[in-house]
């Protein structure tokens, strides 16, 4: 068995408990946010004043520039006009929204809590595709660094197979209970537009 089917079952899991034609698992929530922006080929994205400090960061790294907005969100929000989702507050049955690439965290904050990952939910196979090559160093899965062909440059995003065994285990406790949205206001999110870092 190659150990790696423990993340496409992790991923079909969780796309199909959130309504979504496919997921693509990853290492971290920020890295889902980072991928997303860099396939979007991001240049302006505007943002909540108040959210978690990776979100501009990864922003900035894909290439983009920040806008900060007044925003009073719970769950989710987008990173605008994208159509990015960041949605590490919310773990719901049918969460999905079509047309988006809806980022997820893992956490052990977060209602899914595994400690650590991601997952970009989408109903873009094209995305997919390059997601699935960015987040494993460009490489294609399955095939050995000496046949593939590499075509872009990657990131070591990947989430480790024994994650997403434990993200299944988790997951089966939890699939079938109502579970609410974390608020953002018992997270201590500074006013990021404050910081001249973000928006130079």
């Amino acid at each position: 068995m190659n150990p790696f089917d423990s993340v496409r079952n992790f991923e079909q899991a969780i796309a199909d408990f959130a309504g979504a034609p496919y997921g693509v698992a990853v290492e971290t929530c920020t890295a889902a946010l980072l991928l997303s922006c860099a396939y979007k080929q991001v240049k302006e994205v505007e943002i909540p004043k108040y959210t978690y400090v990776s979100v501009p960061c990864s922003i900035i790294h894909a290439g983009g520039k920040v806008k900060f907005r007044d925003e009073d969100w719970k769950g989710i929000y987008e990173l605008k006009p994208y159509k990015i989702i960041d949605g590490a507050l919310r773990f719901k049955k049918g969460m999905y929204k079509s047309g988006t690439l809806h980022c997820l965290s893992f956490h052990f904050k977060k209602l899914l809590p595994l400690g650590r990952g991601g997952m970009i939910l989408t109903d873009d196979k094209r995305a997919v595709d390059w997601l699935r090559k960015a987040r494993f160093d460009g490489r294609t899965e399955g095939v050995s660094t000496l046949e593939d062909n590499f075509e872009i440059v990657g990131w070591n995003f990947y989430m480790y197979p024994e994650i997403a065994s434990r993200g299944l285990h988790v997951f089966s406790f939890i699939k079938d209970k109502e579970l609410d949205d974390i608020d953002p206001k018992t997270q201590g999110y500074p006013d990021l537009s404050q910081f001249p870092i973000f928006t130079k």
